[in-house]
């Protein structure tokens, strides 16, 4: 196998490991609002992503890096054309991580309702952003014969780019809630079991219908597989969430994120950004570094990625115990300060 193909595969791995990660991260963000009915309910929602949700984000760095250095024409080409979907992305993180860290710093439900707004909104945007933007790298952009974007940002909001992101932040929703099932007990764990059971129908919907014009349009015969692996993710999902098994559920759900993308994956390859045009197409072979660049990031990523896999497994591990409001210690009222 060519070192430029094993790179398409070891970025392929890190994206899909990032949606899967922080695909359930962005979910327990949008249902923020939904199962969290006052202060204590929305702290053990937000507990439940506490330790893991900036580790779920290093995936996106190593991608991002990853795709750098391996394909440089692909990201100045990618990052240029979509500069401002990924802007907002970025942002959107930002904010989101902001919001995290400073929303107990303050006694005040106005202060802690303004940053329950931004970890809703910094997670639906990139939730529907990142689908938006990986569906038009399989559908193809405008690109000119020196593969820079000649296109808008109309171009990008076609009718397949935003059901793609529909169908993405719908996954990450049902992701999320199958979750909070998982993580929590209590109230909220029935309330989010009840969540995924109508999320899941939508995810079959508009997950099964973008998966569908995805194969009628740019499929292979394999990728038949991967989609209809997919399905049977959800249908998995569906199936344990309603027994009461939310481990199951939370395998079925994983799977179909997983086995989505590797449908986008493996349409789009040995492309890495069609062109709409005639010519300007990027693919593994004239957007790679050189063999020396490659051979050396092999070394380096065969030496640190299972490092990383198995640190943040321990931390799963480490958190891995259910969380209800009953952990969740009560805010000591201030006391009055004396009248002089």
């Amino acid at each position: 196998m060519e070192l430029t193909t094993v790179w398409f595969v070891i970025i392929a791995f890190l994206w899909t490991s990032y949606f899967f990660l922080e695909g359930f991260d962005f979910g327990v963000g949008m249902l923020l609002p939904v199962l969290g009915r006052d202060d204590v309910e929305r702290r053990v929602v937000i507990n439940t992503i506490g330790p893991v949700w900036d580790g779920n984000e290093v995936w996106f760095i190593v991608a991002g890096a990853a795709t750098f250095a391996a394909f440089p024409e692909w990201y100045a080409t990618l990052f240029s054309g979509f500069y401002l979907p990924l802007l907002a992305i970025l942002l959107s993180l930002i904010v989101r991580g902001v919001a995290f860290e400073y929303r107990g710093k303050r006694d005040d439900a106005r202060w802690r309702a303004r940053w329950d707004r931004a970890i809703f909104w910094g997670s639906l945007l990139p939730a529907f952003l990142w689908g938006v933007a990986f569906s038009n790298i399989v559908r193809g952009v405008p690109l000119d014969a020196s593969h820079e974007f000649s296109g808008t940002l109309l171009d990008l909001l076609n009718p397949f780019a935003l059901l793609g992101g529909l169908t993405t932040t719908v996954l990450f929703v049902l992701h999320g809630a199958v979750f909070l099932a998982l993580k929590t007990s209590g109230e909220i764990r029935f309330r989010a079991r009840r969540v995924a059971e109508i999320a899941v129908v939508a995810a079959i919907a508009v997950g099964g219908s973008f998966l569908l014009v995805t194969q009628l349009q740019h499929g292979k015969p394999v990728t038949w597989l991967t989609a209809g692996g997919a399905a049977a993710g959800l249908l998995l999902a569906a199936a344990a969430n309603r027994r009461g098994r939310e481990g199951w559920a939370f395998i079925g759900t994983g799977a179909a994120i997983v086995l989505a993308v590797a449908t986008l994956f493996t349409a789009l390859f040995p492309d890495v950004m069609p062109s709409t045009l005639a010519s300007g197409t990027l693919t593994t072979d004239n957007a790679a570094s050189s063999d020396y660049t490659l051979k050396i990031m092999t070394w380096v990523a065969a030496a640190f990625t299972p490092i990383v896999m198995i640190y943040q497994g321990w931390t799963y591990w480490v958190f891995r115990k259910r969380i209800g409001t009953a952990h969740i210690p009560a805010v000591p009222k201030k006391k009055p300060e004396p009248v002089r």
